[in-house]
């Protein structure tokens, strides 16, 4: 055995398989002793993803040495959606280039899919120093999203100590969504500097919807004209970091 992973749910697996398929249609998992984990960037180079997900967050983790395994991330979520709430889940890579997926409870299934060649070097992570840091629930972001997506492709966000406002225009109209501090959904505002930036809501709006039936809490930092960063906090699994790029206004 290389390795092996059990869960006592799908639901981890299935918040993993949804945010990575935001974003590449294939990806290159690494697993160590430490953990398993996950970087990969979308074509376009707009947006990054990077999971780690540590040994101590499984109900039981085995890799005998670091290992690098490709898979398809359609036909491994198709698997993964096959488990209910209830079952739990071994996932295994042996010698023989197959990946083992177990779904356990009294009704066992057992899947093997073909493993694909492991693709690129790895992705460095963007050195950024953030001014504001707002903390949501991902329901709530989900739906602020929503509200804005009616009128436009693009959202703006400006934060101040007070405030955060959240705004989107095109020439259909115009929508402007302001949480206080304080108010239900947010969690927490802190700000060094008023900051500024615009980016694009059909990212946004892919991962959020992606990872916030997983619950937990949403950590968005960002700077004026500065790169994006979510931070996705769900039950079991490490970190789920996405990184997105302003978009740029004449």
């Amino acid at each position: 055995m290389v390795f092996l992973a059990k869960t006592k749910s799908p639901d981890e697996w299935k918040a993993v398989t949804s945010a990575i398929s935001t974003l590449v249609d294939e990806a290159t998992f690494e697993a160590t002793v430490e953990g398993l984990s996950f970087r990969g960037m979308d074509p376009s180079h707009v947006a990054l993803i990077d999971i780690s997900w540590p040994n101590s967050a499984f109900d039981g983790y085995e890799c005998d040495s670091a290992l690098k395994f490709g898979v398809r991330i359609d036909e491994f979520s198709k698997l993964m959606k096959r488990a209910e709430k209830k079952d739990a889940v071994e996932v295994s890579v042996e010698e023989n280039s197959l990946l083992h997926i177990k779904i356990l409870n009294g009704y066992k299934r057992e899947y093997k899919m073909r493993l694909i060649e492991s693709t690129g070097g790895s992705t460095p992570l963007p050195k950024l120093n953030f001014n504001s840091k707002i903390i949501l629930t991902p329901a709530s972001f989900d739906k602020i999203l929503s509200d804005i997506e009616v009128v436009s492709e693009y959202i703006t966000i400006e934060s101040d100590e007070k405030k955060i406002t959240f705004s989107g225009k095109s020439d259909s109209g115009e929508a402007d969504i302001v949480i206080e501090s304080g108010s239900e959904g947010l969690e927490e505002l802190q700000v060094k500097d008023t900051s500024k930036a615009t980016y694009s809501l059909d990212y946004l709006s892919k991962i959020t919807k992606a990872i916030s039936a997983s619950g937990g809490s949403l950590v968005l930092e960002y700077s004026t004209k500065m790169p994006l960063r979510l931070e996705f906090r769900v039950a079991n699994v490490g970190r789920i970091h996405f990184y997105l790029a302003p978009r740029v206004q004449d």
